[in-house]
């Protein structure tokens, strides 16, 4: 029998909350592979039933109920809407385009980040808005997906999207004044595969990712099956030309770009699970397989050859190299000659850091200059810049925070050598640095944030757990200086591992909120992202899951033998992947944790494909329809093992109505399950937004008081104004 003891103040929490609403029982059973499984919530999936609109109301009223009438709430909002409305501004989404740097800016208190455009990094000040979308709408929910300027600087892309939805069409402004010019086209974006734009070099026309339209495919299908189109701008959508995809799978993923010269290239992925192929365009507009999935290349990315008449393409791949290398092709422009992957050159060879990709880092890895390639290499959670010529020589590289994340590298002009690069850390503001290779300095730009709150009196120290199989996991901690290791504090512990995506330091100004109450903030490197690789990745997805779970627990046990908490004084945090991470630590080991916090997570895994975008995942989780596959995901599957009997830690569920990555009924259905074996639960549904992804500042402001609430009151943290 486990025993868990706990200060009065929490009992009080526990005791005194009102009951959630009755939730009906309506069993379902399934078979899978001979194994019978019942699902007794089945009924909660379907949001068209107006009876699952009303069960949600009344659990978002049952959770505003508690929420509203926690301890400080008041205090807390004032506090953190100091510090997430603070004015300072930041940038990120640079390019370079008609000798004007253009680039996404927030700027609190406006709900969305614009589009500004500058004449230098240094000049911020002289930026001119471009698209607003908060003039837009003022109701704050209108996001910029993503944007692409033409060649010539004149024009801009913009995918805009509404209510957290992710579901974009594609709108074209005019630079200069601002007004949205030529036509809208539709379902450029989506939430499931995403979506991209590429101009051609007139800036007249442009390359697009199109999901189906009209009749084209089944309404169950319309979120699948992106394809690659021509645009014309001044001509229907409808008149515009199919260039590559019909072949590519349901589940395909698509990004393009193109050269100056027009030379275009197509990277898709299948499902989330990091299968590539890539496709080139001649310039007599003939589409060229270049890589196949079994080549193991994660990345494609176009650079110029000397001459002009080719195209260099470089490419990193993972075959025969699980920490990754960096390869090239030189192509004809015109005929396609050289497209042969066997007779890539290595450029750069496998290292001793793990070279990153797109597939697990998504924003500005790789530049290629005239005479110079810039790599960033993972570190096991930190990552830095190597700089190396188009040999694949080492040259001297940008200063850097010595254990940081450097991402969003851009070149700084259409020629030259020099790149923008941000820089931050735990306790370090994101810094915008210019790096000019020729004279070998480093310089903070401008567009550098200006820290909303000071961690000098803070520190970092990055620590080893060791999991259940003896792998060593990296956990990150911040902490006060000075900081007793007396097993008193309270201790927030946070993770993700999946997808491959690397967990890097980020400086997230409302964690000096929790700092300041005498938390203690720790970030663990599991397996199933990449920070150490290929190798990393794989042992933590499909049916060697359960090592992401072990290690995570490994990395909560280390926080408290190492003596910065207690169980009684442990809260775990995660969201999307990290949900699933949560559901599954809490189930597997009720004791670890005292309350947890999970945000726009997955619990019923034999559900997860069945969803409208669960196909995506598949590559990621595995299937029901595999044997082996289905026996890992019921093994672990949050929902399937809440058991009657047991007592498991306080949980707020945190989702949102319009989420096109993980459905809502996975929290529904979560919270059902927990209520009903008498735990205290509650699920904080949002109607208009969605992941997370182009949540307004407002909304960002009252998810986190929810959160601090929750966390301070069953830690039994009393809240103390910052001095």
């Amino acid at each position: 029998m486990r025993i868990l003891l706990l200060a009065p103040a929490l009992l009080a929490t526990a005791t005194f909350a009102a009951p959630p609403p009755a939730t009906p029982q309506k069993p379902v059973t399934d078979t899978y592979h001979g194994v019978s499984v019942t699902d007794p919530y089945r009924w909660l999936e379907n949001w068209d039933d107006p009876a699952v609109k009303s069960w949600s109301n009344a659990q978002n009223a049952h959770a505003r109920d508690f929420l509203d009438n926690l301890p400080d709430v008041a205090a807390i909002r004032q506090r953190v809407t100091e510090v997430l409305s603070a004015q300072t501004e930041s940038y990120g989404g640079l390019h370079v385009a008609g000798g004007r740097l253009f680039t996404l800016k927030r700027q609190p208190p406006k709900q969305q980040p614009f589009i500004v455009v500058m004449d230098s990094a240094q000049h911020p000040d002289e930026a001119r808005v471009v698209v607003d979308p908060n003039a837009l709408d003022p109701r704050g929910t209108t996001a910029i997906d993503w944007f692409e300027p033409s060649p010539d600087g004149k024009l801009v892309a913009v995918s805009l999207s509404e209510g957290g939805s992710e579901a974009g069409d594609l709108h074209i402004f005019d630079v200069a004044t601002g007004k949205q010019v030529y036509e809208v086209i539709p379902r450029a974006q989506n939430g499931t595969g995403g979506g991209a734009a590429a101009w051609l070099p007139d800036s007249k026309s442009l390359f697009y990712t199109r999901y189906p339209q009209g009749s084209e495919r089944p309404a169950d299908d319309r979120d699948f099956y992106m394809q690659l189109y021509r645009h014309e701008l001044g001509t229907p959508p409808s008149s515009d030309t199919y260039e590559v995809g019909k072949d590519f799978p349901k589940i395909a993923e698509v990004v393009v770009e193109t050269t100056r010269d027009g030379v275009a290239l197509a990277s898709m992925q299948k499902g989330d699970g990091g299968e590539f192929q890539h496709y080139l365009r001649t310039l007599d507009g003939k589409w060229i397989q270049l890589t196949h999935y079994t080549d193991r290349v994660v990345q494609a990315q176009l650079g110029r050859a000397t001459g002009g008449k080719s195209t260099a393409v470089y490419l990193v791949s993972l075959k025969d190299a699980p920490h990754g290398q960096l390869l090239r092709l030189t192509i004809d422009n015109h005929t396609g000659e050289g497209a042969d992957l066997a007779k890539a050159a290595v450029v750069l060879a496998p290292a001793d850091a793990t070279l990153v990709s797109e597939f697990n880092n998504d924003t500005g890895n790789l530049v290629i200059t005239d005479h110079r390639i810039y790599a960033t290499y993972q570190l096991g959670g930190p990552s830095e810049i190597r700089v190396f010529d188009l040999a694949g020589h080492p040259q001297p590289a940008p200063k850097q925070f010595p254990v940081g994340d450097v991402d969003g590298l851009t070149a700084a002009a259409e020629d030259g050598d020099g790149i923008l690069f941000r820089d931050t850390s735990y306790i370090d503001a994101s810094s915008w640095l210019d790096f000019d290779s020729s004279a070998g300095t480093t310089v903070k730009t401008d567009l550098s944030q200006k820290a909303p709150v000071d961690f000098a009196d803070c520190e970092v120290v990055r620590e080893w757990a060791t999991s259940k199989d003896g792998t060593k996991v990296p956990v990150n901690i911040i902490r006060k200086k000075g900081l007793a290791l007396d097993g008193s504090h309270p201790c927030l512990v946070n993770g993700y591992g999946g997808y491959g995506i690397d967990i890097t330091p980020a400086y997230v100004a409302s964690r000096r909120i929790l700092l300041d109450q005498g938390f203690v903030f720790a970030q663990a490197n599991i397996r199933g992202g990449g920070e150490f690789g290929d190798a990393w990745h794989h042992a933590g997805n499909l049916t060697h899951k359960q090592n992401v779970f072990d290690d995570f627990y490994a990395a909560c046990r280390h926080m408290i033998e190492a003596g910065y908490t207690s169980a009684s004084r442990l809260a775990i945090l995660g969201g999307s992947n990290g949900g699933l991470l949560m559901g599954a630590t809490f189930t597997q080991h009720p004791e670890i944790a005292r309350c947890v916090v999970s945000q726009v997570g997955i619990y019923d895994m034999l559900r997860v494909e069945l969803s409208s975008n669960g196909a995506f995942n598949i590559p990621e989780f595995g299937t029901v329809k595999d044997e082996a596959q289905f026996k890992a995901l019921y093994a672990y599957s949050p929902y399937h093992h809440v058991s009657d009997g047991v007592h498991y830690p306080p949980v707020l569920f945190l989702t949102g109505a319009n989420d096109p990555r993980v459905d809502p009924m996975q929290s529904r259905k979560m919270t059902a399950r927990l209520q009903a074996v008498g735990d205290a639960c509650y699920l904080r549904t949002s109607a208009n937004s969605g992941h997370g992804i182009g949540s307004s500042l407002a909304q960002r402001i009252e998810e986190t008081v929810d959160i601090d609430a929750f966390l301070f009151s069953e830690l039994g943290v009393k809240f103390q104004p910052a001095k």
